[in-house]
């Protein structure tokens, strides 16, 4: 493992000197659109891998993206858990107005569609002339619905569907557009990542948008038993067994099979720089690589143990910095600063503008429409980079929360459904991991954010608060 650069030691979790914007940089930015590929890996933590602090498990391309590329330290998945995040991400709009605010599912198979009147990320690349591909899991609108991939600005679909379903790895089928594909027994991320790799070799010569939303490391603890695994074996020592319960399957060794689909994944970026390098196309692309929100512990895995210093609380599922704040590593050869480092506050609701902005378009009629701000002045060392006045997120399992960040000031407002919502008041600044709840100290600074949580969540009858 490269042991040689962790680009956030423990003692200092926030970097303050990173932030680069609007200064003149010796890249010098193309003229040209690029290609986009937007990775977005399911429940994989901030600290599983090397470059963030992860000192167990080996991931040479991830550290070869960031030493080409931008790392931010203070980005934010959209929520804590998957539809939601993801619908905010396509969205542009923060989960306390997109239509899709929790994991709702639908029987048989899917969840709750997005709004068929609110445009996408697919959608704003195919109006731009490019060819858009979407390959891992949709999660956001059942068969029929009219919230499928290929309906929602995706030309090529291939995967699954629905989210539950992407809790095999072993699945009897993928979709492939509209039609399923039937697996005979094949490990589904190799399938999903030879149709994304085939995409990018397909159009080369185009323009494409490619929206990778590959579901390691998402339990279940399963991947074929090859030379990737054989790296870990023996490595921990390993708890009893995790046995199937009707949602994941069995897990002999944890540990291992989790750094291993860590690695596993790695592997998938290496080969996706090399087809672009190979293909002389990686300068006039722009590779993105995130979570859609922290860590699990479902189905045997275990990141309590692989986050040996305990650098952020919480889980997928929490409001805390670990169950939002994400790996955000940003590779653009010529045009990114490489090995440069960000301290900017952003999270997935800021691509669409972002976006917007990369293709040049009118930004007034869709401002309305967007809670983001744009970060390519952050990416390009181009232009004044706006800055957050707040971040807000809600959740809606586990009896409700909301969460607001203002500055270095973070309230969370838990157990909301029960009627007697409790307050955490936290200096992210100087206590990271959330220790001292300062609700009782700053009475002023509790009600001051109050108000944004209030302001920010639109009613919803399908995601309420019960109030």
């Amino acid at each position: 493992m490269n042991t040689n650069k962790f680009i956030y030691p423990a003692s200092s979790l926030l970097l303050t000197s990173g932030l680069c914007f609007a200064q003149e940089r010796d890249a010098v930015a193309t003229t040209e659109r690029p290609n986009v590929i937007y990775l977005l890996c399911d429940d994989m933590g901030y600290s599983d891998i090397e470059a963030y602090g992860q000192q167990m498990i080996s991931t040479p391309n991830l550290n070869r993206l960031v030493n080409k590329g931008m790392s931010f330290t203070q980005f934010y998945a959209s929520t804590a858990v998957s539809a939601p995040s993801r619908a905010s991400l396509m969205t542009g709009q923060h989960t306390g107005h997109t239509k899709i605010r929790g994991n709702k599912e639908i029987q048989p198979e899917g969840q709750e569609p997005l709004d068929p009147n609110v445009e996408t990320l697919g959608h704003l690349f195919q109006q731009n002339g490019y060819v858009t591909g979407c390959f891992g899991k949709w999660g956001m609108g059942y068969p029929g619905s009219g919230g499928e991939a290929n309906k929602m600005g995706f030309d090529v679909f291939y995967g699954y569907n629905c989210q539950r379903k992407a809790h095999s790895y072993y699945p009897e089928y993928l979709w492939n557009n509209q039609e399923k594909e039937y697996q005979n027994g094949r490990y589904s991320q190799d399938a999903i990542h030879e149709h994304a790799m085939k995409f990018i070799e397909d159009n080369k010569d185009k323009a494409f948008f490619g929206y990778f939303t590959y579901t390691i490391p998402h339990a279940e603890l399963c991947q074929p038993q090859d030379s990737i695994v054989d790296m870990y074996k023996g490595k921990f020592q390993e708890p009893h067994p995790w046995y199937d319960n009707g949602d994941y399957g069995t897990a002999t060794n944890p540990r291992s099979q989790f750094a291993a689909m860590i690695t596993r994944l790695d592997t998938y970026v290496g080969q996706i720089i090399d087809k672009l390098e190979e293909l002389g196309i990686s300068e006039k692309t722009l590779f993105i690589f995130t979570s859609d929100n922290g860590p699990h512990n479902e189905g045997g895995a275990d990141p309590t143990f692989f986050n040996t210093e305990e650098r952020l609380r919480g889980l997928k599922r929490a409001l805390y910095e670990g169950g939002m704040r994400v790996p955000y590593i940003a590779y653009w050869p010529g045009t990114i600063e490489a090995g440069s480092i960000s301290d900017l506050m952003a999270a997935g609701w800021d691509m669409m503008p972002t976006f917007v902005e990369l293709l040049g378009e009118d930004t007034n009629w869709r401002e309305e429409a967007m809670d983001g701000l744009s970060i390519l002045p952050t990416l390009t060392g181009k232009g004044e980079q706006r800055q957050h006045d707040f971040l807000y997120w809600e959740f809606h399992e586990e009896n409700g929360r909301q969460a607001v960040r203002a500055g270095d000031w973070k309230l969370i407002r838990q157990n909301i459904k029960n009627g007697n919502p409790t307050h955490e008041l936290y200096n992210i600044a100087e206590d990271p991991h959330e220790d001292n709840n300062l609700a009782n100290t700053y009475p002023d600074k509790v009600e001051e954010l109050k108000v944004i949580m209030d302001r920010e969540h639109i009613h919803s009858d399908i995601f309420n608060f019960g109030r």
